[in-house]
């Protein structure tokens, strides 16, 4: 299934990601913008080397597993970003910009209580993700201080 435009699903009908097929769209229009985007997508295209036909199934298996409680996901994220992060230090910019798109993407496309939640765990994902790589204590955005792990 294509990934969907930010701008294809608009209004008050946006569905929720309560769906692995929801998720499963989610995923690579996010990592799309990611890749274009010039703070990131150096990392993830010339430091990481991604190579995106086998990172964005295991990515929509985690999000899967994370938010709607599916089995599937295998492999190690945190190893990943500790090895990424030796190769190019992380900063505070990258966490910030990297739940902006992410936020962003899933506003333009979905609502309801899922998209909360995986809006939710990705902050405390991230905050987590940049302390073990040594990028600061990441507070996130100011609408999400509140959460904590």
């Amino acid at each position: 299934m294509p990934p969907l435009s930010p701008q294809s699903v608009q209004g008050p009908e946006r569905p929720d990601l309560d769906r692995p097929e929801a998720i499963a769209q989610l995923v690579p229009t996010f990592y799309d913008r990611v890749q274009r985007d010039d703070l990131l997508g150096p990392i993830f295209t010339e430091v990481a080397q991604v190579d995106w036909d086998e990172h964005l199934p295991k990515l929509t298996a985690f999000w899967c597993q994370m938010v709607l409680g599916i089995p599937g996901f295998r492999g190690s994220p945190a190893a990943k970003h500790v090895q990424t992060a030796r190769k190019h230090p992380f900063t505070l910019e990258h966490f910030d910009r990297w739940i902006a798109l992410f936020h962003d993407t899933i506003d333009r496309a979905w609502r309801g209580p899922k998209a909360e939640e995986i809006k939710n765990r990705s902050v405390m994902i991230a905050r987590y993700q940049a302390q073990l790589v040594g990028a600061g204590d990441w507070s996130g955005p100011a609408s999400y201080r509140g959460i904590r792990p």
